[in-house]
């Protein structure tokens, strides 16, 4: 019913926008938040609520639970509210039928696979009265029974509980609107844990993959391949041991469900032409072709003649053509299993090496990949040759190689041909076991739930399952969570994101770019507060153009990024820099400007995909689409 109602209250405003569209001409804006410049006020709509057509007038529109809307103006008891910023009211509420929501802040689940489910109580008392409780662990697997069983007792304070299979905000946007916030210890190891008041309802239909049945869970592994001088014997291998498990899924129902692809990388061409190319497609993924032809690609592969600019070599052009120029949904089907694997016996190129492609570093990378739900991994030859770079190399490879809370980086020491291929096969060989697994079948290897792979697997099904079972978020709740796992503070369960529309990203990249650029000019400048002088002209600047979200009355650079980032839960290198402390920052300001580089880059592939913006409400300009953005990345 609320869906419905859903869907005839968003056209009738869409409706409502049509016939109002003259009576904003003279572009009537919503109210600001008390003390900012560019912050609009917002409330949700309770449930039941309903849209007049005047105050105290005729009922036009009822309303579904926790509906976002923008408050144009306030008279006693009554609002005028609307959809957009931009286009006007499209009609009145009762100031009792709605929730403030001062800030622009969602909570998502995490992926489950490897923790348990968590639960939503009613108060943050009750919460926190579980989070220290002697039996934990056995009391949280009693509520999450009796919720499943629906017999659970009011008095548990227990409101919801999370889903079975994991709910994929990009997959598919669900608001979980952050009301309120408050920092708290756990109490089993004292670790900072946000407890946060959530509201949730489902905002779009489930759809099933490919508009009918969904197919079978199938895997997706893209081996990314360092095809340097020294690669040759490691390509072989990769070849070999790739061939075994092949062989051994041939004539069993596994064997069709396995798809291989891969992509060379190697160095800038520019200095050193004959290296031949910087990143090369090897054999695309596809379902179309046998896996036998990923092993004839792999045999006609060759190792560069000549060598290239120093020991690092490009492996983030190479990863990061894999994440996007991988078709990995193949016509509304998509794979289930997401897995690229670096092989490589080298550091990757630090994204301010002048040889680099990109701006994008590899905590950006990680996320990317993630949020299209590819697992990254990388096996790195720690050869004697490159012994001074394999603390560099582990430490970039370890942020690059997580899918949530688990890692998959794999170090060969000495480089031993005999162990890199063992080590591949058996990696092969356990993530054909997800395919097994989601299959019904038993898998190969001996069941180890501590196992971070079979936890990936888990994790793989958990994410398809919700996809193809069209899984919501708990619906039409008012609840608090934690944002650690209750029973297991190490675990992430919930991750807040801001919701961003389409304009403020490019207003946050366009100051952003700025930033840097008056950064990097006055590097070297004997006095750094010309600097932050030159931010202020710059931002006061961009403030003519009505189509930035512009705040110029900041006082630290956060502010200057963006008005919307002020006042969130979460901390960063630049929300608290004030002139002060960049004139102090001396080394620390390289460091700053090279994160904030990286992180741009990362913007401008976001903004770019026209798959990561969802429109809240019919009809609304493609600068109003909006997209979850992790805290992780914001400046």
């Amino acid at each position: 019913m609320i869906k419905m109602l859903r869907q005839f209250t968003l056209k009738s405003l869409s409706l409502g926008l049509c016939l109002c569209a003259g009576a904003v001409a003279a572009q009537e804006r919503p109210l600001l938040v008390d003390g900012t410049q560019s912050i609009y006020q917002r409330v949700l709509t309770r449930p039941d609520a309903v849209l007049f057509d005047a105050p105290a007038g005729s009922a036009r529109d009822q309303m579904p639970a926790f509906q976002p809307l923008y408050v144009y103006s306030r008279d006693g008891e009554w609002m005028s509210v609307g959809p957009s910023p931009s286009l006007g009211p499209t009609g009145y509420l009762r100031a009792a039928d709605s929730v403030e929501w001062r800030r622009n802040i969602v909570a998502s689940f995490t992926n489950a696979a490897g923790r348990s489910r968590q639960v939503m109580s009613e108060q943050r008392a009750q919460l926190l009265a579980l989070m220290a409780h002697e039996a934990l662990p056995q009391m949280q697997a009693e509520l999450v029974a009796q919720a499943d069983s629906g017999t659970l007792d009011p008095a548990s304070g227990v409101l919801a509980v999370e889903p079975r299979e994991f709910v994929d905000i990009r997959e598919r946007l669900y608001l979980m609107p952050i009301l309120d916030h408050a920092a708290e210890l756990h109490p089993a190891d004292y670790s900072p844990v946000l407890a946060m008041e959530v509201a949730s309802l489902p905002l779009l239909e489930p759809a099933a993959i490919g508009g009918g049945t969904p197919r079978g869970f199938e895997a997706g592994v893209v081996f990314v391949i360092d095809t340097t001088q020294s690669m040759e014997p490691y390509i072989r291998g990769t070849r070999e041991a790739v061939a075994a498990i092949i062989e051994g899924i041939r004539q069993t129902d596994v064997g069709p469900r396995v798809h291989f692809g891969g992509i060379g990388f190697r160095d800038n061409t520019d200095p050193v032409p004959a290296l031949g190319y910087r990143t090369a497609v090897i054999h695309p993924l596809s379902r179309a072709e046998p896996p036998e032809a990923f092993l004839a690609a792999l045999d006609g592969t060759e190792v560069a003649t000549v060598s290239s600019i120093g020991f690092n070599e490009d492996a983030l052009a190479g990863v990061e053509d894999a994440i996007i120029q991988t078709d990995w949904d193949k016509g509304g089907a998509p794979f289930g299993g997401r897995y690229v694997v670096l092989v490589t016996d080298a550091g990757p190129k630090d994204p301010n090496d002048p040889n680099a492609r990109s701006d994008i570093g590899t905590r950006e990378l990680q996320v990317l990949a993630e949020e299209n739900g590819i697992a990254l991994m990388t096996l790195h030859l720690r050869t004697s040759g490159g012994a001074s770079n394999h603390a560099y190399a582990e430490a970039r490879y370890r942020e690059l190689s997580r899918y949530g809370d688990l890692n998959f980086y794999y170090p060969i020491g000495g480089g031993d041909e005999a162990a890199f291929e063992a080590q591949v096969r058996a990696l092969v060989a356990s993530l054909t076991d997800h395919v097994r697994v989601a299959a019904g079948q038993a898998p190969k290897a001996a069941p180890d739930p501590q196992d971070d792979l079979e936890r990936l697997g888990l994790a793989m099904r958990l994410r398809f399952l919700g996809q193809a079972q069209g899984t919501e978020a708990p619906d039409v709740i008012r609840a608090w969570v934690a944002d650690r796992a209750l029973e297991d503070p190490t675990k992430s369960a919930i991750t807040p994101r801001l919701l961003l529309t389409r304009n403020e990203l490019s207003s946050m990249t366009t100051i952003l770019q700025e930033i840097l650029s008056l950064a990097e000019a006055t590097q070297g400048a004997d006095d750094p507060s010309m600097f932050f002088r030159q931010v202020q002209d710059a931002v006061a600047r961009l403030a003519v153009n009505p189509d930035l979200v512009v705040n110029t009355g900041f006082e630290t650079l956060g502010g200057a990024v963006g008005e919307f980032l002020l006042g969130l839960p979460y901390r960063s290198q630049i929300m608290d820099l004030t002139e002060e402390r960049w004139i102090n920052a001396g080394t620390e300001r390289r460091e700053i400007i090279d994160g904030l580089r990286q992180k741009l880059s990362l913007y401008r592939q976001i903004h770019n995909d026209p798959a990561n913006w969802t429109a809240l409400y019919d009809g609304a300009p493609d600068g109003e689409h909006v997209y979850a953005m992790p805290f992780a990345v914001l400046p």
